[in-house]
């Protein structure tokens, strides 16, 4: 093949016609060879066993489930634990799979024939893709195990699938159990710490009563009417002080000015001046008036009488008159003397009311006082109250979603594995393919034919057209004369003359 220039669809095409064997002999062997090399190899038989996921009957806005995670993460989580030797051991003994061989090695075996894959609906999705916020992406899996005998496989993976399934059950029931004992232990321990919690609360409140954070504002009120009421009292315990004061002056004065009067009314030597003093007015009236004028008649009349009276006080004894002044107080007197023993009453009442204030007003202005450090404590106290409520309200709520989850479960409304197609018998070898051998071939000897092709071609230094002539030569072709040989007419190679000259005009 002449590398100095660009090839053509033309060269293409001629290289196929030329090679068209050397293609089609590797590409018709090779399959052959492929699809007798696949008897070399054992059979391998695949059974297959579909479970289909059947979600919870009762909508997850009423009951949660207790499985959140993805299926296929507990489907593998399932499958370990099938797998393991104290599951399989029995299984392997039953069917008679250990005998002369060890346990791990069949052990092993098994567990590098079986898988489990995720049953794909959507046709036009290939690969599993995890929905996030979906506990069931997928309407089931498939469980499948590989054996060189069908029967075998068929069993291993029966008893397979039906351990799953009984395994997926005890799970269920053993989380839904246990979820609902643990939350049940933590319920009790949080209805004790809320219990302390209330008491602390219950006795803090006792013991400041009237001074926790709702009371400062009323504390407050009834601190500024104690002080109204105080001044007050002040003011009227003042007024009953002035009262009782001026009652006391004025007492003084009437008792004074009675026993000044009763001791001049009494005395023989008063009233004989009285009558002296008496007896000059009159001599004065009737030198001015006549014996019938009203001032001689009134002053006779009260001579007369003092006259009278002094012979009273003369002829009667000086003990008795004594006891008789004494005895006869005025009612002014007396009346004063009850007005100041009300005012002595009223002073008392007050001076009690004042004490009583004055106690009440410390003790709400100590309340007032203490109320900071009293509501950092109530603070402190409540909160943890409010967090040991809501903990125990929380357990309460959870262990609630647990006990019906759990009875949902018992009552086969819950997420079920329901065996949809049991395992099914294997009639044809999953392994190997002979088709897949022979297409394999196929590609092999496609690949070897045109790696032989190119190979050739490369080698090839052949001169088949004028293009050909001209890279070789680089000169340009005047002239071509077609081979005329007998038989040839038809060929497509011609032989090509180059002569270079030089034209004048």
């Amino acid at each position: 093949m002449i590398q100095n220039r660009e090839l053509t669809m033309d060269d293409y095409l001629g290289m196929l016609r030329r090679r068209l064997w050397v293609i089609l002999i590797p590409a018709l062997i090779a399959p052959a060879l492929g699809f007798g090399i696949s008897y070399f190899f054992p059979a391998k038989y695949t059974s297959v066993a579909t479970v289909l996921v059947e979600g919870q009957k009762v909508p997850e806005g009423y009951v949660k489930p207790i499985f959140t995670e993805d299926l296929m993460q507990r489907v593998s989580t399932l499958q370990l634990q099938v797998l393991s030797r104290s599951h399989m051991q029995p299984v392997l003994e039953r069917l008679g799979l250990l005998k002369g061989a060890k346990l791990d090695d069949v052990l092993d075996d098994v567990r590098k024939n079986v898988s489990i894959t995720p049953v794909i609906t959507d046709v036009s999705s290939s690969t599993y893709k995890k929905r996030p916020g979906k506990n069931t992406d997928v309407p089931g899996f498939e469980v499948n195990y590989t054996s060189s005998d069908a029967k075998v496989a068929q069993q291993v993976c029966n008893e397979l699938t039906s351990m799953l399934l009984e395994e997926n059950l005890k799970s269920r029931e053993q989380t839904a159990q246990g979820t609902t004992e643990f939350l049940s232990r933590q319920l009790d321990e949080a209805k004790k710490d809320l219990d302390e919690q209330d008491s602390k609360l219950a006795a803090f409140k006792r013991q400041y009563s009237g001074q926790l954070p709702g009371d400062s504002d009323n504390n407050m009120k009834i601190l500024m009417g104690l002080n109204s009421q105080l001044d007050a009292n002040t003011q009227n315990l003042n007024r009953a002080q002035q009262d009782k004061a001026y009652a006391e002056s004025v007492l003084a004065q009437q008792v004074a000015a009675w026993k000044a009067s009763s001791q001049s009314s009494t005395s023989p030597q008063a009233l004989e001046q009285q009558l002296a003093a008496m007896q000059s007015q009159l001599m004065q009236l009737q030198a001015k008036y006549t014996n019938d004028h009203p001032d001689v008649v009134k002053a006779k009349s009260d001579i007369a009488s003092l006259k009278k009276r002094l012979d009273e006080v003369n002829s009667a004894k000086p003990d008795t008159s004594n006891d008789k002044a004494s005895g006869s107080e005025p009612p002014e007197i007396r009346q004063l003397r009850v007005q100041i023993h009300q005012y002595d009453d009223a002073i008392n009442a007050a001076t009690i009311d004042q004490k009583r204030l004055q106690e009440q007003i410390r003790t709400y202005q100590g309340r007032v006082a203490l109320s900071p450090a009293v509501e950092e404590q109530y603070k402190q106290l409540t909160r943890d109250y409010d967090t040991a409520q809501k903990f125990y309200s929380d357990l309460l709520a959870k262990k609630s979603d647990s006990e019906m989850t759990s009875s949902m479960y018992r009552e086969q409304q819950g997420e079920q594995f329901t065996l949809a197609n049991p395992a099914s018998l294997p009639t044809s070898p999953s392994f190997p393919n002979r088709l897949l051998f022979a297409g394999g071939g196929l590609a092999a000897g496609l690949f070897l034919g045109l790696g032989l092709t190119l190979w050739l071609e490369m080698r090839d230094q052949a001169i088949r057209n004028e293009l050909d002539i001209e890279a070789v030569m680089q000169l340009p072709m005047l002239i071509s004369v077609p081979w005329l040989g007998e038989g040839d007419e038809t060929k497509s190679d011609a032989h090509s003359i180059t002569r270079q000259e030089k034209v004048e005009v």
